[in-house]
């Protein structure tokens, strides 16, 4: 059984960057990989995914163009760049694993979850 173990989250202020780190104890070459967050209050919401084979991505309106999702495979690690952040960008982050060779915007297609790591962006 794959685990997820997220990192790299902070505190950083608006403008600034972080990167997101997500480690497999296993092998994720049969997994596509998603990250989602979820902010007080609200329901987890989806990032972004990429495909098994990292030849797609797929980003939320909010994040497009200030987020980067990628993999290594050989190290079986997933990363979310995040660049530009922003106030309404603080949340729980979660890294999640779906058997299939392509990615869902829908959280309950995922099949693994970590177990988040806290992303807070002041202004």
């Amino acid at each position: 059984q794959v685990q997820l173990v997220e990192s790299g989250g902070g505190l950083v202020q608006a403008g600034g960057s972080l990167r997101l780190s997500c480690a497999a104890s296993g092998r994720t070459l049969s997994y596509a990989m998603g990250w989602f967050r979820q902010a007080p209050g609200k329901e987890r919401e989806f990032v972004a995914f990429i495909n098994r084979s990292a030849s797609s991505t797929y980003y939320a309106d909010s994040v497009k163009g200030r987020f980067t999702i990628s993999r290594d495979n050989a190290k079986n690690t997933v990363y979310l760049q995040m660049n530009s952040l922003k106030p309404e960008d603080t949340a729980v982050y979660y890294c999640a694993a779906r058997r299939s060779s392509y990615g869902s915007l829908s959280s309950a297609e995922y099949d693994l979850w970590g177990q988040g790591t806290q992303v807070t962006v002041s202004s």
